[in-house]
């Protein structure tokens, strides 16, 4: 068992140095003879349609790195006119993130509001479609009512996953 643990923290941690070199080169500016990164690949893609499993919470500091990467790849897509669709699906320990303020302040039990709230309605806004798995709003005496506006509810995270997945949807795990 610890051995398949190793193995998945590892695909993980392959997982996020990747995106983070993907959203490194999406920033890049083309490179002097003095320049500090030399791009010996570029990559620009065509068409691509991601799907975010957004099942536990990786932050960094206060900000949730799936997230951040939805709306990194998200700009750089539109940035090279890219095809296709990203999708984030909100299960498990990270499901309170698409909660409202006031059903995230009694699930978390603080006054705060949902401090996630303006990053969700971003991707949200920008096109990227943000869903929420019914089997984790049973778990935890959630109805619709609770979502922060525009959030999908599907019928359960797993079973989406596998859907996109067979739909050739590329998995990402932050």
């Amino acid at each position: 068992m610890n051995k398949i643990l190793s193995y998945l923290v590892r695909g993980i941690m392959i997982t996020s140095v990747c995106l983070s070199v993907q959203a490194v080169a999406a920033d890049a500016k083309p490179v002097s003879a003095e320049g500090q990164i030399s791009i010996d690949i570029p990559v620009t893609l065509k068409a691509a349609n991601v799907v975010f499993n957004m099942d536990h919470i990786a932050l960094n500091g206060d900000l949730p790195i799936g997230m951040k990467y939805m709306e990194l790849l998200n700009k750089k897509m539109k940035a090279d006119k890219t095809s296709g669709k990203i999708i984030g699906i909100f299960h498990g320990p990270a499901a309170y993130m698409t909660l409202n303020d006031q059903a995230y302040n009694a699930n978390r039990k603080v006054t705060t509001g949902n401090p996630y709230k303006g990053l969700v309605e971003g991707l949200i806004a920008s096109g990227v479609q943000i869903e929420e798995c019914a089997v984790s709003m049973k778990g935890n005496n959630w109805t619709n009512k609770d979502l922060l506006p525009g959030v999908k509810v599907n019928t359960g995270a797993i079973g989406r996953l596998i859907e996109l997945t067979q739909e050739g949807y590329v998995q990402i795990q932050p």
